[in-house]
């Protein structure tokens, strides 16, 4: 995580803290993972839990 935040721009701790939170939501919605069949985490669990 610490290569794709860009804490360097930031000047206060929300501006980091914000970055931050823009990064998780990335990875978790929008990154596809091939470990998860080619899914963001949030839709493998989805998958998951409409399979069971």
């Amino acid at each position: 995580m610490k290569d794709h935040v860009k804490s360097t721009s930031c000047e206060t701790f929300v501006e980091v803290e914000r970055e931050i939170n823009r990064y998780i939501r990335y990875y978790c919605h929008h990154r596809y993972q091939w470990g998860l069949k080619k899914m963001t985490p949030v839709q493998y669990r989805n998958h998951l839990l409409s399979a069971a």
